[in-house]
């Protein structure tokens, strides 16, 4: 494994960062495999697949800080962690990204949702106040031990107050210190061009592409001519792979055997070669192992 360039080299020139969603060290290796360098770890994509729950605040610290450091350990990648609303107050914050970025995190992403949060494509959230949502930040920029790891800011304002107050308050993000502004859920690709045009390119900003969400999906090169740096698909891998598994499990109940499915799935020794285990075992072996 070769150690990525740095996320914020990355994100300093074109071309657009694109970081698909993982949540394990599994999709983390087959995404790295494919040639991505950055890769976001979607705490909604947590909750689905360790608790079978929906995306609202379900999901812990300890649990998000497990996935991070299983992905880092099986995989060199930078690794931006979803954060939700740093689990608390501005000292929760700071305790979370110190432990985000033990465990591998090389850029944390902070909401400013009141609790109980929700996904951002979800109706009903809340906001706390925006210079509630400025300390949080600053207090994050002071907790961390890097100066590579990037802090970046997402309003969820869109939804509660409307894009112009949405894009308020990034401002004020920016003036706290944040590497990077996100503001969730804009409703048209218009609303998209007008965050890059008021808020301007002084500094990175992220766009969050939802299958079925309330953003319209555009490719990584549309939202790089508007001027985005860095594009997330946080949940897709958990869609096709749940979509997938309703199939099979729906074929496996009809014909009672996984014949039918066989041409969709991987064999013994495909699954071994992904994994890397015949290099694992070849490693073990010069230690006088098996």
């Amino acid at each position: 494994m070769t150690q990525p360039v740095s996320l914020r080299s990355l994100l300093s020139k074109p071309p657009i960062v694109v970081a698909p969603g993982v949540y394990d060290p599994l999709t983390a290796l087959i995404a790295s495999e494919a040639g991505f360098q950055s890769l976001y770890i979607s705490g909604a994509s947590i909750a689905y697949t360790r608790l079978g729950r929906p995306d609202i605040g379900l999901v812990s610290m300890s649990e998000v800080v497990e996935t991070v450091s299983l992905i880092s350990d099986r995989v060199e990648a930078n690794l931006l962690v979803d954060a939700d609303n740093g689990y608390g107050n501005a000292l929760n914050v700071q305790r979370t990204v110190r432990l985000f970025e033990k465990a591998g995190a090389h850029a944390i992403q902070l909401e400013d949702q009141s609790f109980p949060k929700r996904c951002g494509h979800l109706d009903d959230k809340s906001l706390i106040s925006a210079d509630e949502m400025v300390g949080k930040i600053k207090a994050a920029l002071d907790a961390r031990h890097s100066r590579d790891t990037i802090i970046i800011a997402r309003t969820d304002a869109v939804a509660v107050e409307g894009l112009d107050r949405a894009i308020e308050r990034a401002s004020m993000f920016r003036e706290a210190g944040a590497d990077v502004l996100f503001v969730e859920a804009p409703k048209t690709r218009e609303d998209l061009a007008g965050i890059v045009e008021r808020i301007g390119r002084g500094v990175p900003l992220m766009a969050n592409m939802v299958e079925g969400g309330k953003t319209p999906i555009l490719s990584g090169g549309e939202l790089e001519a508007l001027g985005f740096s860095l594009v997330i698909f946080p949940g897709g891998i958990v869609r096709t792979l749940a979509r997938t598994a309703v199939d099979y499990y729906a074929s496996l109940a009809e014909h009672r055997t996984t014949q039918p499915f066989l041409q969709r799935m991987f064999g013994f020794n495909e699954m071994n070669a992904l994994l890397g285990t015949p290099e694992m075992m070849e490693r073990g072996k010069r230690f006088g192992g098996k």
